[in-house]
């Protein structure tokens, strides 16, 4: 009888976002002005698409993009929290749902020696072409009207859960770690057991807080966070009980 933790991964497990740190490797660390204006909200991909492809057409080689990725900082106290998972695995699955991307994600946790944590990643796929151009597909359609049109969280979450229950793995309760917006869809899906940890003065945590005052019904337990050890300190009294 396993925990499920779920993690977003920018600005959850790592302390930065991957696709605006990336724009560090543009020529004067910045975007031109039309590259910038041509983002349409829910095409966060697409966007990406066209951010990769004028980083290829600049020169800029897979080595530095991977330096500028695997620099960035791990949110604080997150390293304790992978260590003490890591030393309780026979208690927990560990998933990570990302908007991120394959690519991004496996650096980060290989260059940390992470990557054995983690039993699934469900992310946008990426590769590098033999032009060596970062491309990005969609990780899916969905019809949920809440999220952006390549990733819906909550889907790919209950996908998993049932996939795993045909497998006869039952989980006696769903953590959900994140900070962000297209967090919110998955974990207002909770149930009564399972525990949604926001991170404290990001968008989810926010957008729960304004739930809450309205009165919208919400299953699960909500618990806030700013450093991984917190963290901890709720998943010792989870298995306690």
């Amino acid at each position: 009888m396993k925990i499920l933790l779920v993690f977003d991964f920018d600005n959850t497990i790592i302390d930065d976002n991957s696709d605006t740190r990336i724009v560090q490797c543009a020529p004067d660390k910045k975007l031109p002005i039309e590259l910038q204006d041509s983002y349409q909200k829910g095409f966060w991909t697409e966007f990406m698409g066209r951010v990769f492809k004028f980083l290829r057409d600049k020169g800029i080689r897979e080595d530095e993009m991977k330096r500028a990725v695997t620099s960035m900082p791990f949110t604080p106290g997150m390293m304790e929290l992978f260590n003490f998972i890591r030393k309780n695995k026979d208690k927990f699955d560990c998933i990570i749902i990302s908007d991120s991307n394959s690519v991004f994600i496996d650096w980060v946790l290989e260059a940390a020696n992470f990557h054995d944590m983690f039993d699934k990643v469900f992310t946008n796929p990426a590769v590098f072409d033999s032009n060596g151009r970062l491309t990005v597909e969609n990780y899916h359609a969905h019809s949920c009207n809440r999220c952006p049109k390549n990733l819906c969280k909550n889907v790919v979450l209950v996908e998993f859960v049932d996939k795993q229950l045909q497998q006869g793995v039952n989980y006696t309760r769903i953590v959900y770690i994140g900070d962000g917006g297209n967090d919110v869809c998955p974990v207002t899906f909770l149930k009564k057991n399972d525990v949604a940890m926001p991170r404290k003065g990001y968008t989810l945590q926010k957008t729960l807080s304004r739930m809450f005052q309205n009165l919208e019904p919400m299953e699960s337990s909500v618990v806030v966070w700013s450093s991984g050890v917190e963290i901890i300190s709720h998943l010792q009294f989870l298995i306690k009980e």
